[in-house]
């Protein structure tokens, strides 16, 4: 079955693009707005940028047709951490995704405790695997819609120390919440480890 792309209005479009473009990582994002109040919104479009610096972007929409609290928060302070939820943690990710006021903790709604950041003024989450304290970059904005993709240098890592290995991060020990189609969540499977892909390759010689 062929779907023309311009005949599907934006939500019929983002339906599937969301459900193939799976699975997504979620940047589980605090944020302070200007009055100091704190902010947790979760974002699934959600990839790594740069590694020297490194850095992550996340795409932000609108709602309604404003910038959400995140966009707001994060152009007003420069600052943002990208917390990384695993599977424990699912069930609070998707209750932090319900529209609030921009006036309600939505850490203190689902009882999420935090702790200072180290190089931000962003708290970051407690009791995650790992966050990502954020300085803002830049945004590129996409389509008629307004979406942002929002860029930050990563200014420092938290990862929880069993979670190493020779300075890699275990995936399966990670156990991060991945997003699906609509509110519909997964964690990782079956994996299988192949042979670390040559950093040169051999030109073969041809023998007439």
């Amino acid at each position: 079955m062929a779907v023309e792309a311009a005949d599907l209005d934006p939500a019929a479009a983002y339906r599937l693009l969301t459900g193939v473009v799976v699975p997504r990582p979620v940047a589980w994002i605090t944020s302070r707005d200007a009055e100091g109040v704190l902010n947790l919104a979760p974002f699934s479009a959600f990839t790594m940028v740069s590694n020297d610096p490194p850095m992550v972007g996340v795409n932000i929409g609108r709602r309604a047709g404003r910038l959400k609290d995140t966009a707001a928060n994060i152009e007003t302070s420069g600052e943002f951490v990208v917390n990384i939820p695993d599977w424990t943690m699912h069930e609070q990710v998707h209750e932090s995704s319900w529209p609030h006021p921009s006036t309600v903790d939505e850490l203190a709604e689902l009882g999420l405790r935090t702790v200072d950041s180290d190089v931000v003024k962003v708290p970051r989450l407690a009791d995650v695997p790992a966050s990502l304290e954020c300085r803002f970059d830049r945004f590129v904005s996409f389509g008629r819609a307004g979406s942002r993709f929002t860029v930050g240098e990563v200014m420092r890592f938290h990862v929880a120390e069993e979670l190493l290995v020779d300075g890699k991060i275990d995936t399966a020990e990670l156990d991060p919440t991945a997003r699906l189609a609509g509110p519909t969540y997964g964690r990782i499977g079956a994996t299988q480890t192949l042979a670390p892909v040559p950093t040169t390759i051999m030109a073969v010689r041809q023998t007439p």
